[in-house]
């Protein structure tokens, strides 16, 4: 299935002229640690698929959906027999700021099963049956087809997901129906500028709060704590970086946002589990 592996990172094989990739698999074969830019969305069809993402280890059954974000070091484990949707779409329409939030929430794995969706996953397992369907037609447009039915799915996922699901209810209170959209406004802040000296103090004054109800506040909304958010999107950023052999360790540390080597060398490591010069030397294949 992994075609174009250099090192650890995997250049996705995209249909030709577009940004969608789909395998029907149904090899024995397990898939070494590697990343990608792109999404990988896994749903086994027949028998069970083991799937390894940062340190969460999955045992997904017939019709469980795995939605892995992009930039994430995953590994594969096929059993001797069965078959399963690898679906792989790029991700050239991250200006969505609502989606841009979803993933940094869903980050790095997210699991949809009947029990955690009981009332759309139907609708979301139906989604990859149609996105199967739609990529193996004869018909024009795939590619826009293809995307609007992941994007209705990664909709799904939001409206229904238990920290973004307060968006869609139209009865609760007035206050915090403001909370929401301040902190859409806040991650969408965060999202422009990670790359420069942003502090807790800083941000929970844009947003009108203390610090400390600040800090409250987003963890509850997003399931991180304000500078835990930021360094994600800072390490997801420096990965980038480091596919450039032309900038120095250094560079790349500062131009993430990083204020220090010491902070990124400990950053780096704490969620990849490997420094940037290994994580460099895996995708050179060094």
């Amino acid at each position: 299935m992994i075609h174009n592996l250099d090192g650890i990172y995997e250049t996705v094989d995209y249909r030709t002229d577009t940004q969608i990739c789909l395998y029907h698999n149904d090899e024995y074969e397990n898939y070494p640690p590697h990343w990608h830019t792109s999404f990988e969305i896994i749903m086994p069809l027949i028998n069970s698929y083991r799937v390894l993402c940062g340190d969460k280890e999955y045992l997904l059954r017939e019709g469980d959906i795995l939605i892995i974000c992009p930039c994430m070091i995953h590994e594969l484990f096929a059993p001797e027999t069965g078959e399963r949707i690898i679906f792989q779409p790029g991700t050239n329409w991250r200006g969505i700021k609502e989606l841009n939030l979803l993933i940094s929430i869903l980050s790095p794995s997210h699991l949809v099963t009947p029990e955690n969706y009981p009332q759309v996953y139907g609708q979301i397992h139906k989604l990859m049956l149609d996105i199967h369907e739609e990529y193996f037609s004869l018909n024009s447009y795939v590619e826009s087809a293809v995307f609007s039915k992941f994007l209705e799915l990664l909709v799904c996922v939001g409206r229904n997901h238990k920290k973004l699901s307060l968006q869609n209810v139209s009865h609760i209170p007035t206050r915090q129906r403001e909370y929401v959209e301040k902190f859409l406004f806040i991650t969408n802040y965060i999202d422009d500028h990670f790359t420069e000296a942003l502090t807790l103090e800083e941000v929970a004054s844009l947003a009108g709060f203390s610090k400390y109800h600040f800090s409250r506040l987003f963890k509850q909304y997003t399931d991180f704590s304000f500078y835990k958010y930021l360094n994600q999107k800072r390490i997801e950023h420096s990965k980038v970086l480091l596919l450039d052999p032309k900038l120095t360790v250094i560079e790349i540390a500062l131009q993430s946002g990083f204020s220090s080597l010491s902070a990124f060398l400990r950053m780096f490591k704490q969620t990849n589990k490997c420094t940037p010069t290994e994580f460099r030397n895996m995708y050179t294949g060094h």
